[in-house]
């Protein structure tokens, strides 16, 4: 009997779901409470983290960057720090260690720290608070101090009209010309149109384009210019006032200095290196080329021609005299003894039409056959850049920055069609005079504007990328 009842008891299973329930009670406690306090210290984690990220980028801003005392650099990144990292549930306001390398221009930043954020059951996980820990780091090169030296074409190819409109009114507004300048898009700058004195009755085409109001390419570019130098331009810089150069050099703290060179046969000068204020007072000197009269750029001392054969475009040139100009570039640091980078700023059709020895010179091997001769001794090439002198200047660390305004596709004119067309396909942004200054141009310093695109916002574009300095999270 009493067996039975034994067996009876251990077989009974009543109430074993509040026994096992009462259990395991004590593991899901635990684990409930190591999840919520672990959860909570993911969360500081992450905030501290956008804390060390926001105090990394702020020791890395262009006002910062020109700051030589890095007691200064990491006094600024730990207020950022301490000004987002003071959140509840953490122990103590954890103090950063902030660590600056610099290396020339580069400033790298990390900024890392280790924080306690405090349980909610200090008695399950046996401990008061959860230890957590992180870093960020931020890396930014300061802006440069730069010199540039703006190099600008003003041949009589920039003398075409600048639109379509003005291509087609500048047409209209010649027909009754010459037979040499009728019906002509191209403003050409004569003194003595026809080769006679000016007059009411024997005007040049840039005479015409004035009277008609027919804005020229060389017109665009001289507006880019004063944009650059003498504005207006919107600042975010208060108290500045000035281009987009003086605007940059104040956003940067950077020293920027400017000289304005043109060529055509030779290169001219318009102002040698100055600040960029002094430098816009003499955009007003950038002519196009004036040449006597149709196929005589030069007169000799007797009044007589000395070629007799148009050219006015000698690329290679400008860019060889500029490279005389410049000195060696420095790094662009404040440091005693360095010296400001060295930048060329090309704005060029990118085709050459100059004079080479007839001995021993050859025009382009792509050409069709070289031009008529200018005089016994010499030979007129119409081509493309030869980019060996782009290799000289970029080979002694200065770059250069290319502006193409796009030379205009003129198929129904003969000379184009057996003397440019050649170069200019398959189109006027992929063809060779195109890929040859693409070539010339330092990584990333190349920009092409088509006609009646916006020089100014090209060239200010062009600026703005070589002035610019970013600052980057690395970590």
């Amino acid at each position: 009997m009493l067996g039975r009842v034994v067996l009876r008891f251990a077989r009974d299973r009543k109430a074993n779901v509040a026994i096992i329930f009462a259990l395991t009670m004590i593991p899901i406690i635990f684990l409930l409470g190591m999840a919520l306090d672990y959860t909570l210290a993911l969360r500081k984690r992450e905030q501290l983290n956008a804390a060390a990220d926001a105090a990394a980028v702020a020791a890395v801003r262009p006002a910062m960057l020109t700051q030589t005392d890095t007691t200064v650099v990491k006094a600024t990144a730990e207020a950022v720090f301490a000004a987002k990292a003071n959140l509840p549930g953490l122990s103590v306001t954890p103090t950063p260690t902030v660590t600056v390398t610099d290396s020339g221009l580069a400033r790298t930043i990390t900024v890392s720290y280790v924080a306690q954020s405090i349980n909610n059951f200090p008695g399950v996980l046996g401990k008061a608070t959860w230890q957590v820990a992180g870093s960020a780091t931020a890396k930014a090169s300061s802006a440069p101090n730069m010199n540039f030296y703006l190099l600008l074409d003003d041949s009589p190819s920039m003398a075409i009209a600048a639109t379509q409109t003005d291509i087609d009114n500048m047409i209209a507004a010649t027909k009754s010309q010459p037979s040499y300048a009728a019906n002509c898009a191209f403003a050409c700058h004569e003194a003595h149109p026809n080769n006679a004195a000016p007059s009411s009755t024997n005007k040049d085409n840039l005479t015409i384009a004035r009277a008609k109001n027919v804005t020229l390419r060389i017109d665009l570019v001289t507006n880019a210019v004063t944009q650059l130098m003498v504005g207006p331009w919107t600042c975010p810089q208060s108290g500045v006032s000035g281009g987009v150069m003086q605007c940059m050099s104040a956003l940067n703290n950077t020293t920027y200095n400017a000289a304005i060179y043109t060529f055509d046969y030779a290169l001219n000068t318009i102002q040698t290196l100055t600040t960029p204020t002094a430098a816009g007072t003499k955009i007003s000197n950038i002519q196009l080329l004036t040449v006597d009269h149709q196929n005589c750029p030069i007169l000799n001392s007797k009044g007589a021609c000395v070629y007799t054969t148009d050219y006015g475009t000698d690329i290679s040139g400008g860019l060889t005299g500029v490279n005389a100009v410049m000195p060696a570039p420095g790094t662009g640091t404040n440091q005693s003894g360095d010296t400001p980078q060295e930048v060329v700023f090309l704005v060029t059709d990118g085709v050459e039409d100059k004079l080479i020895p007839k001995t021993g010179g050859a025009c382009d091997a792509n050409a069709t056959y070289a031009l008529p001769s200018a005089n016994s001794t010499t030979l007129r090439c119409q081509q493309p850049l030869d980019t060996t002198v782009c290799t000289t200047i970029k080979n002694r660390g200065i770059r250069i920055a290319v502006l193409y305004t796009e030379y205009l596709p003129l198929p129904t004119e003969s000379w184009y069609n057996t003397r440019i067309a050649q170069f200019n396909s398959p189109s006027s942004s992929t063809g060779t005079i195109a890929t040859r200054l693409q070539s010339c141009a330092s990584p990333g310093l190349y920009a092409s504007v088509q006609t009646g695109g916006d020089i100014s916002a090209a060239l200010t574009n062009l600026f703005i990328k070589v002035a610019s300095s970013t600052a980057s999270l690395v970590q």
